[in-house]
């Protein structure tokens, strides 16, 4: 058992891709088969990750989840900084600026509006919390925009580790709801054509949500709001940690 244990810590990360490639077909599985995919299977894949870490840390007492659990180490370098900013680079690869302009100057206003309205109702929410300096503030703001945005401006802004994994918190939260959400708003707010999705994955963000929630909606509109979502992302890391981080401190 030993030898086996040190066997999986040595092929942490592929061991790490095998877990999660496994939580994720049971989630597609659970999505189709008990829930009609009317949950997608990305929003019951993020719940589980969520509780098998939460289990993962109350077991060893530990403070990385899973990650903590011999065999299972290479959870650690899977959801570090590195993947975190692999996916930002990755996900930026595939958008075009001559495909957004398509959308004119609503769908690009969008985003903007995107970015500032989920920074200030995060500020507004973290200051009612009693958080009341300008670098943890904007941390949270940032991470009611998206679970990347959040870290990337917290490190970019000095805040310290819990705050940071607030930010990610309020990120992962926001995916989850716009996740389930979607389908259901989206026969009132005419949800059902290219540039309504580019529109609406300019004002949510969040990429995975988004592309999850489409995905159960309409498959034919993915690519359209996920494209305007990953420049939300790209605009939201840039603005978060400069532009709205120090507007927010000569305010404060």
């Amino acid at each position: 058992m030993e030898y086996i244990i040190e066997l999986l810590d040595k092929n942490g990360l592929i061991m790490a891709f095998l877990v999660t490639g496994i939580l994720v077909y049971f989630s597609e599985w659970i999505s189709l088969r008990v829930t009609n995919k009317k949950l997608p299977g990305s929003a019951i894949a993020i719940f589980l990750g969520l509780v098998i870490a939460y289990i993962g840390g109350v077991i060893t007492d530990g403070k990385n989840g899973i990650a903590d659990i011999p065999g299972l180490s290479g959870f650690k370098v899977m959801g570090g900084p590195m993947f975190r900013d692999f996916a930002i680079v990755s996900t930026a690869m595939g958008a075009s600026f001559a495909v957004i302009k398509k959308t004119g100057s609503v769908g690009i206003l969008s985003l903007f509006l995107g970015v500032i309205f989920s920074f200030v109702a995060g500020v507004g929410i973290a200051y009612a919390m009693g958080i009341h300096d300008a670098a943890s503030l904007a941390t949270i703001g940032a991470g009611a925009c998206t679970f990347v945005v959040g870290p990337v401006t917290g490190t970019a802004v000095g805040a310290s580790s819990e705050i940071i994994a607030i930010s990610i918190a309020a990120g992962v939260v926001k995916s989850i709801l716009v996740t389930i959400g979607t389908p259901f708003i989206a026969p009132y707010i005419g949800l059902n054509n290219p540039k309504s999705a580019m529109i609406f994955g300019g004002l949510m963000g969040t990429t995975s949500g988004t592309a999850a929630g489409l995905a159960a909606t309409d498959p034919k509109l993915v690519p359209y709001g996920a494209m305007t979502a990953t420049f939300y992302t790209g605009l939201g890391c840039l603005m978060c940690p400069s532009v709205l981080y120090f507007a927010l401190k000569a305010i404060l």
